[in-house]
């Protein structure tokens, strides 16, 4: 590697640890400020919020790391043209080829790291938080459990509680459950509790009334009840807690259940495959978002007005790469057959890049032949 190589790669990481520093600290105190609402006013300490804080960390870089090395990119690149250093290295006859090569290197440094947070960091993180926020509270606690608001943990129910106390009592409890087919069900209780056994919670309802609507003969029958117990596991979405345990897993752990998971109704090899093809695509984004930055900026030579237009348009590439990988993202999890779509965004983001970088090298190339006809004339 160059001289010039190290310099621009020692350039490109400091900007790299800027960036990243200053996007993941947005992001983790939005996410803090809410995990601080739920933990703090359920009466937990401040080391718990800080242990849930640091365990969601790994996760909130692997977010960030591919923006930071699109923004990373970008600025090394326009300060060097806008410094006219690009301009200076093009005329000693650099194509923009040859000035790729240290934003690849930069690139592959940014896999390395986005593969190690997806493959290892990543998971272990987010198993070590399940498991402690399975010793803090119950996680439909967790989801279901706000005072003062309608909650809809399925479109066709609606929980609703006053008042938590701190001994774990709900009360007031309003509870519309309209799952089954042929009627509709309305529980109201003083109060209420919450028993946990195993994965299983239930709810115990406490001095109440259940109203049940026939659909068929349009009769509504009424229970008073001393006492009555509710499956609250029910009202959770087996797929989305398949795919909080997919998460926790190891790449190796997914495939190696993928085939077991086979005949599971649900979609839930599906989201096997798309968790572990997820991981292999997230690095090479990383690499692709840097040499997009890079490229785009290479489409226009020295202007004393900046590079803006440049820099519009790579963030306008990233913007349909997002999309591209937003639109992939149902079919790939409804069906295992389509797992090789996770990687469209990945092909297009290299087609993006090498188009660009063409583009620019033939308009150097074309420079470069009328600097020559100049020079003999």
């Amino acid at each position: 590697m160059s001289r010039f190589d190290r310099y621009l790669l020692r350039q490109m990481l400091v900007a790299f640890g800027f960036f990243s520093l200053v996007l993941i600290a947005i992001y983790w105190v939005n996410h803090a400020v809410i995990l601080f609402d739920r933990l703090i006013t359920n009466g937990h300490s401040a080391l718990v919020f800080l242990e849930f804080s640091l365990l969601s960390l790994p996760n909130v870089i692997r977010l960030m790391l591919p923006l930071s090395a699109f923004a990373a990119t970008i600025y090394v690149t326009n300060r060097l043209s806008t410094e006219s250093e690009l301009t200076v290295m093009q005329a000693t006859g650099f194509s923009p080829w040859r000035l790729a090569r240290p934003f690849f290197v930069f690139g592959c440094f940014v896999l390395l790291l986005i593969a190690l947070l997806t493959h290892y960091l990543v998971p272990s993180s987010l198993a070590q938080l399940r498991q402690r926020e399975h010793e803090v509270s119950a996680s439909i606690s967790a989801r279901l459990l706000r005072e003062g608001s309608f909650l809809h943990p399925q479109s066709d129910v609606a929980f609703y509680i006053r008042e938590i106390t701190t001994e774990g009592e709900l009360r007031d409890v309003f509870l519309s459950d309209r799952q089954a087919p042929d009627s509709a069900t309305t529980y109201t209780a003083e109060k209420a509790y919450l028993v946990r056994e195993d994965e299983k919670t239930t709810m115990i309802m406490v001095n109440g009334l259940a109203q049940t609507l026939d659909y068929e003969t349009q009769s509504l029958s009424t229970t008073i009840f001393l006492d009555l117990s509710y499956d609250m596991s029910a009202l959770v979405d087996p797929n989305q807690v398949l795919q909080g345990r997919i998460s926790e897993l190891s790449t190796s752990e997914i495939l190696a259940q993928a085939e077991q998971l086979k005949s599971k109704p649900g979609g839930s090899r599906a989201l096997l495959l798309e968790e572990a093809h997820d991981r292999f695509k997230q690095p090479l984004l990383g690499l692709a978002t840097a040499l997009i930055g890079f490229a785009a900026l290479m489409l226009g030579g020295f202007s004393r007005f900046g590079s803006g237009r440049q820099i519009l348009f790579a963030i306008f590439l990233l913007v349909v790469l997002k999309m591209s990988e937003s639109f992939v993202a149902r079919p790939v999890r409804a069906d295992a057959g389509l797992w090789i779509l996770n990687y469209t965004p990945v092909l297009i983001g290299f087609i993006f890049a090498f188009g660009l970088l063409l583009v620019a090298s033939f308009s150097f190339g074309i420079l470069n032949l009328t600097l020559r006809k100049k020079v003999s004339q």
